[in-house]
């Protein structure tokens, strides 16, 4: 970093120090809300969350052959299948925008394509098969379909349109020669294909969210949820044991905890500064009041879903709490479609996944896969809230 600019900063850090209102009562109570927020995160979406995602990002990283992640995501995949399967993952992973981020983090470093990678980064918690549920039956059906189709068809065209803004680097046979030397020949395809699909159903049974009703088939997955991770965990225990060598598993554990050291920090002051902003949903606690929120998304202009998009991306939804949240701003006045938008925008993105997306993409790209998932939300709430 430049003098200059480390001159500056210092100037505005003075600057804000200087004038900061502590002895303000809103400003006082939306620094409290920050870390309640903050704590709600840390219990709610580490240990069972987070954790595991970390687990398969490690995992990812070294049992998986660079080779097979470029044949079949890189720069010269078959684009439907590639395309494809990135944009349906979330209706098996089910996860919130930051739990994705440590699997997005593996498959890219391990050499996927920008185009299939980012239509992951945006289908992983936006293609939510039980948040697409509860938002037919709580806000009707019609904008359930909108977000459904929505996201699917988003995860795609951003992937491609990221693709064309940047080209990805060819891997080298060098490179591949390596990774195949490093991903060793100890276990078959299938045993490690039944390595990944316990580590994934260990995740998605550990996040598994309770229902809004207490009925039907998502209602008695989460009454023995925590029987189910257990049993995954026994297996995974017994396949660690049974195939794996004591150094293949040390480079997990190292692996595992250099993608928790890249990504947890950021995600720590992303989620304070989030909190210090809006607080938690529904308690209107943050230094901008809700109100001001809800006038702004009023009718269907332009820049009501434009405003609807900008503020979905800069919050935090933790799974399924965008429905009553929406279902909130709509009796409040909201129109259906900036709720469209704040539905499209808002799952994929937040203040500390953007944080936590710079540091593995950089700058540039961060920023064009943000304006695409805003302008893509703007543009679609308005034509769903002209149209219904």
């Amino acid at each position: 970093m430049k003098d200059r600019t480390k001159l500056l900063l210092f100037i505005i850090a003075f600057v804000l120090i200087y004038f900061v209102p502590l002895e303000g009562v809103n400003f006082q109570r939306a620094i409290l809300e920050a870390f309640f927020m903050l704590q709600e995160y840390a219990r709610q979406h580490v240990l069972f969350c987070l954790i595991p995602a970390f687990f398969i990002a490690g995992a990812i990283s070294i049992f998986v052959s660079k080779e097979a992640v470029i044949k079949y995501f890189g720069a010269k995949a078959n684009k439907i299948l590639a395309y494809g399967v990135a944009s349906i993952s979330g209706t098996i992973l089910a996860v919130c925008s930051c739990t994705v981020l440590p699997m997005f983090a593996g498959i890219y470093t391990r050499g996927a394509g920008i185009g299939p990678a980012t239509a992951f980064l945006y289908s992983g918690p936006a293609i939510n098969i039980l948040a697409i549920i509860l938002t037919a039956r709580v806000l009707g059906y019609e904008l359930g379909i909108a977000r459904a189709v929505g996201a699917v068809a988003f995860s795609v065209i951003i992937g491609l349109l990221m693709s064309v803004f940047f080209k990805d680097k060819q891997g080298t046979d060098e490179d591949l020669a390596i990774s195949e030397a490093a991903t060793g020949k100890s276990r078959s395809l299938a045993q490690n294909g039944f390595y990944f699909l316990v580590l994934v159903l260990i995740l998605i049974f550990a996040a598994w969210a309770r229902p809004k009703e207490a009925i039907g088939l998502w209602n008695t997955i989460y009454n023995i949820h925590w029987y189910l991770t257990g049993a995954m965990l026994i297996i995974l225990f017994i396949i660690l044991f049974s195939w794996f060598k004591k150094n293949e598993i040390n480079d997990w554990i190292f692996s595992t905890w250099t993608f928790a050291k890249q990504i947890l920090p950021l995600l720590f002051a992303g989620v304070l500064v989030a909190g210090f902003l809006l607080g938690r949903p529904n308690t209107d606690a943050g230094i901008i009041p809700s109100r001001y929120v809800a006038m702004l998304v009023g009718g269907n202009s332009l820049f009501a879903n434009f405003f609807a998009s900008i503020a979905g991306a800069f919050m935090y939804f933790a799974t399924l709490t965008e429905v009553p949240i929406l279902q909130g701003l709509l009796g409040s006045g909201m129109g259906k479609g900036p709720a469209l938008a704040l539905l499209l925008a808002g799952p994929a993105l937040s203040l500390p996944n953007m944080l936590v997306i710079r540091s593995i993409l950089g700058t540039k790209k961060t920023m064009t896969f943000v304006i695409l998932v805003v302008v893509l939300s703007t543009i679609v709430g308005w034509l769903y809230g002209f149209l219904f």
